[in-house]
């Protein structure tokens, strides 16, 4: 029997044959771990799928790749969704994929978490970026969907609550591929031309996959980057999108988004007429405090008979004038003892009571009181004081004291 020879191009295009026609492998859902996962520069993703004994090569082309919604991971378990078949160049069978599905969560739960991860380590969800709400908008831009019942809520509601507010409506889809850039775009619109005082942002309640356009990280950095402080208000309150996390404030439904922008006008108005009150009650009070302090007045003297409250200013400037005189007199009186008593010491130590007592004072030719015999020559002149008189007089001697 002779056997067939072929060449290997041929022999892998058989197998690729037999492996095409087999309606099982045309449609195949694999289970394993993600290694070795790469994203080359014309989109197309490859990767090995194994589990703990074999590997399966696995290419996902840019046209699959492009719809998923999570970011496969090296160790991911995943299921793989696809097509087995022969690449006849390398004549190795490999997996080509047409779709991945996480395991233990599904796909847009996993890419939740990790845009989750992602923008909270570039701190987007960090508190101290959070803007404050203004107390009392005067404009509220609402971007959201013009058909949705989420939109009537709040419009009723803000005009039940603060109608003196005008609501700036700023239609988008807020489900499907093209909600994102029209959220995106409406916020930054409402950003450049100042169009409100806050920004609410949001839709009514559906499942994950309805809610998803909140989950964008395109609409995530657009509030981050938005100047206008932003409200959140995304489904029912257990729904937690991501842009709860980057807004400025979280609202539990639209509806709780309207109660928290504004205040209520009868609370408004409840505390104005209670500070109303409270003034009339404080000028109340002090005009009671005046009047009796007026009624004090009016029953002095000084009030009922002014001339008699002068007669008593007259009779007190009397007596301080008696007072100051006596002062004065008894500081005279005691100038004149002291003046006595200095001009008696001075007189006591006088020159002329003591030549009163029979003693004179010699002065030489310059008038020069002598101290010393010594200064004295015979046949000096020298002049002699007594009590009633000067005498001149010649020295005839001189004699000094042994």
């Amino acid at each position: 029997m002779d056997q067939q020879t072929l060449t290997v191009t041929e022999l892998n295009n058989y197998i690729k044959g037999l492996l095409d026609q087999d309606p099982m492998l045309g449609n195949v859902s694999v289970r394993g771990e993600l290694s070795n996962y790469k994203v080359y520069p014309s989109g197309h993703h490859y990767f090995t799928l194994k589990d703990s004994e074999s590997s399966l090569r696995c290419v996902m082309f840019k046209s699959s790749a492009g719809k998923l919604r999570f970011r496969p991971e090296n160790g991911m378990g995943v299921t793989a969704y696809g097509r087995i078949a022969v690449y006849p160049r390398d004549g190795a069978y490999q997996l080509y994929c047409t779709g991945l599905m996480p395991e233990g969560a599904g796909d847009l739960q996993v890419a939740f978490e990790q845009l989750k991860a992602q923008l909270a380590a570039e701190g987007l969800f960090d508190r101290a970026h959070k803007k404050p709400l203004p107390q009392f908008p005067s404009r509220i831009a609402i971007i959201t969907s013009s058909a949705g019942a989420a939109v009537h809520d709040m419009i009723r509601i803000l005009s039940h609550r603060w109608p003196m507010a005008q609501v700036v409506l700023l239609p988008v889809r807020v489900q499907g591929v093209e909600a994102p850039p029209e959220i995106v775009g409406a916020i930054r619109y409402a950003n450049e031309f100042k169009v409100a005082d806050v920004i609410i942002t949001g839709r009514g309640g559906g499942s994950i996959e309805d809610l998803w356009a909140f989950n964008d990280e395109r609409v995530a950095r657009a509030i981050y980057a938005s100047e206008l402080p932003v409200i959140s208000a995304v489904g029912h309150e257990p729904d937690v999108t991501i842009s709860d996390y980057v807004a400025d404030a979280r609202a539990s439904t639209p509806s709780n988004a309207a109660e928290i922008v504004v205040p209520d006008q009868r609370d408004i108005r409840d505390a104005l007429d209670s500070f109303s009150i409270r003034q009339d009650q404080a000028l109340r009070k002090k005009l009671m405090h005046l009047s009796q302090q007026l009624e004090a007045y009016q029953s002095k003297r000084v009030m009922t008979d002014p001339v008699a409250h002068i007669d008593n200013r007259r009779i007190s400037l009397d007596y301080a004038r008696d007072r100051l005189v006596a002062a004065e007199e008894r500081n005279l009186a005691a100038c004149r003892q002291r003046f006595v008593g200095l001009a008696a010491s001075l007189d006591a130590m006088s020159p002329l009571r003591v030549l009163g007592r029979g003693y004179a004072i010699a002065e030489d030719g310059l008038g020069q009181a002598i101290k010393s015999v010594k200064s004295l020559s015979p046949g000096d002149t020298i002049t002699v004081e007594l009590c009633d008189g000067k005498a001149d007089c010649l020295v005839q001697s001189v004699t000094e004291k042994p």
